[in-house]
């Protein structure tokens, strides 16, 4: 038991800890501050397929790269909770293994474009804002997220070793 709760809370800040670093690095290329964001951090919001430690893992990094950053504090409330609804989500769908980045995207489609509306109050118009976040999250969730998510599956039993009784290599199989 003692051992599970050390992996659990090693991967969940590990998780938390590279969602940091891949925001930080998108926002220094230039990736995250344009109408199509492309953040390499949301292709992490698969590992929900894994691991549910990635659900607070994601969830905490999200919420410090937000601070980080200097979001509003209404954006970091609400992106967060986003991340976190999107991480539950992949984590309900992982015996799906091609639907895992469908949480993610449909949360932030959702939540994104009001937060991007009334919080920041950009021009434009709530589908505008829709469509140009799905395209960031599809690029990054979509695309980037089921390409790590393929490559992790090959070692997913070393990565992840098993929780709940379930095991991880039955389920990637």
């Amino acid at each position: 038991m003692k051992n599970k709760n050390v992996t659990f809370i090693t991967q969940a800040g590990v998780i938390a800890a590279l969602y940091v670093v891949l925001t930080l690095l998108a926002n220094a290329l230039g990736l995250a501050n344009y109408a199509i964001q492309v953040r390499f951090s949301e292709a992490l919001t698969i590992l929900p397929f894994f691991t549910p430690a990635a659900i607070p893992g994601l969830f905490v990094g999200c919420l410090l790269s937000n601070i980080i950053t200097g979001c509003a504090p209404m954006d970091v409330v609400f992106g967060s909770l986003a991340t976190l609804a999107g991480a539950v989500g992949t984590y309900q769908l992982r015996k799906y293994k091609w639907l895992t980045p469908v949480p993610p995207i449909v949360a932030n489609i959702i939540v994104v474009p009001l937060v991007l509306a009334y919080v920041y109050q950009f021009e434009g118009s709530l589908l505008y804002f829709a469509v140009t976040v799905g395209i960031g999250e599809i690029i990054s969730c979509g695309i980037l997220g089921m390409i790590l998510l393929n490559v992790l599956n090959k070692n997913a039993h070393v990565l992840f070793p098993q929780f709940e009784g379930v095991s991880i290599k039955r389920q990637v199989e």
